[in-house]
């Protein structure tokens, strides 16, 4: 039987909002991975970490993934060029004119540093977070999004966190097995049915959710995911314990419209 090691730290706030971010959810998960014992910890979509980085405890092996280039590179960055950054931050204001060059800037003919400035400030600065066709977000009753005043803190506090961290830039289905042992567990954030094709071309493919289902029927450690309560969805995973959860979706014109998710486990 594995025993659960895990220590406590401070909870820390994610980067920026991300497309499908666990705001409101994540507090069940937590609670949900907690009673899971495992002594190594793996999220092969961690997006902004609405999820990882939110744990007030931390295990004793623990893998962050992400295909998407630009949140891998931010998270290396962060972890280990997190003064420099601050450095290329500290003069940035929000600005429509400067969000949509950025936008049209292809990180991928940038240093790290500039691609993972130019992430996190058009993350931060977009509305709600989304990954593909980001737009200016405007907001009639609230400061700047972008404030290094307010960033700098959050950004110290996830570069302390992120010591000791493994970061990984592969494709879900490669990583999963390099990993997987009795003691690990797996919590996987990955797009919902419908939406592949929200964070990019090649990035997720309807396919695979019929080859995750295989990929976790084998595992020898457990898993925990979130996944919007399709029937499709139900009816691939079926085989699994599945656990209905309500939780909100802002909406633009503020509110928010409350839905069921699904966690899946085994």
């Amino acid at each position: 039987m594995t025993k659960s090691i895990l220590v406590p730290v401070e909870p820390v706030v994610p980067p920026a909002p991300y497309l499908g971010g666990k705001r409101y959810l994540a507090g069940r998960i937590i609670e949900r991975i907690a009673a899971v014992p495992h002594n190594s910890y793996v999220e092969p979509f961690v997006g902004m970490g609405g999820v990882f980085l939110r744990r007030p405890f931390k295990a004793t092996a623990e893998v962050i993934n992400d295909i998407n280039g630009d949140v891998a590179t931010l998270f290396r960055v962060l972890q280990r060029h997190y003064l420099a950054l601050m450095d290329m931050l500290r003069w940035q204001i929000t600005s429509r004119d400067e969000f949509e060059r950025l936008v049209a800037t292809n990180g991928e003919t940038l240093t790290d540093l500039e691609r993972a400035a130019r992430f996190l400030y058009v993350q931060r600065v977009s509305f709600g977070g989304r990954v593909r066709s980001p737009n200016f977000g405007v907001a009639k009753a609230r400061p700047a999004r972008f404030d290094v005043a307010t960033l700098g803190p959050v950004l110290e506090d996830i570069h302390r966190r992120l010591s000791g961290v493994v970061i990984e830039r592969l494709d879900w289905e490669a990583l999963v097995p390099r990993y997987d042992a009795p003691g690990t567990l797996y919590y996987l954030d990955p797009p919902y049915f419908g939406c592949e094709r929200d964070y990019g071309d090649g990035v997720f493919e309807r396919a695979d959710f019929e080859r995750m289902a295989a990929v976790l029927g084998a595992l020898k450690g457990r898993f925990i995911m979130s996944l919007d309560a399709s029937p499709e969805v139900r009816r691939i995973f079926r085989r699994f314990q599945i656990e209905e959860v309500e939780t909100t979706y802002t909406v633009a014109r503020g509110g928010g419209k409350r839905v069921t998710e699904l966690l899946i486990s085994g």
